[in-house]
């Protein structure tokens, strides 16, 4: 195995089994938008699934926003994935439409969120899946939990695992003891097939703003997304 794997799997084996997150016979649904972190997560649990105790299968599922009415060419990530025997399951959807052409969302990216959840859950379930697996990591979990603090004033964050019981699916983030620059170098030397995002606001979010100040913070106060994240552990805020 080459030696970037194992820097991969080796925290995303530590998160899986710290947080129970994967079992015997899980039918895993892996959210696959065509950016750095959700291949590395598949590459991952491509891997891992080759010598992890219990049996699990993958299943890769794609939403195509299809920005600017046109559909995505992810011919790339599908061939991937055959040579690694895992289905792609691609769906076209009118994310971009209803967002931006109908409603004309002055701040999109909540609703947008809001939208893709509601079709990754339904297209999992249609796809036989109970699991569904996010390619959120460490740095995504430290700008949560600030964008929680800074705009709706409470101490949250998304969980390492939790369950939908009104979709009967389990979430898991198996990347989140990751780094965002961990992944991005093993999404890079691995060759992973990336498909850049078209959306009209990608680079100009809340959320980017809040990693900058992040990284503006941790200049002075030493890496924040570690310590934030340690906090949380020791807490056991939102499921850590």
């Amino acid at each position: 195995m080459p030696d970037v794997m194992k820097e991969l799997l080796a925290p995303v084996r530590a998160a899986v089994q710290r947080y129970d997150m994967i079992a015997e016979n899980d039918r895993i649904a892996v959210g696959i938008s065509g950016g750095k972190d959700s291949l590395a997560l598949l590459a991952a649990l491509g891997a891992l699934r080759r010598f992890y105790p219990v049996p699990f299968t993958l299943t890769a599922l794609t939403l195509d926003p299809c920005h600017n009415g046109r559909e995505t060419d992810y011919s790339a990530i599908t061939e991937w994935c055959a040579s690694m025997d895992i289905p792609h399951i691609v769906r076209r959807t009118r994310l971009w439409e209803i967002i931006f052409v109908e409603r004309q969302e002055p701040n999109p990216c909540s609703l947008c969120a809001r939208m893709r959840r509601g079709v990754l859950h339904r297209e999992a379930k249609a796809a036989g899946c109970n699991v569904i697996a996010l390619g959120h990591h460490r740095d995504d979990a430290a700008e949560t939990f600030l964008m929680n603090l800074l705009e709706g004033g409470t101490l949250s964050c998304f969980s390492p695992k939790s369950y939908l019981s009104n979709r009967e699916l389990w979430m898991i983030r198996p990347l989140i003891f990751l780094e965002e620059r961990q992944v991005a170098s093993a999404a890079r030397r691995l060759q992973l097939p990336v498909v850049k995002s078209t959306c009209p606001v990608d680079g100009k979010t809340r959320r980017q703003e809040t990693k900058e100040l992040l990284a503006l913070l941790s200049r002075t106060y030493g890496p924040l997304d570690a310590k934030i994240v340690s906090a949380m552990q020791k807490q056991g805020l939102s499921g850590w």
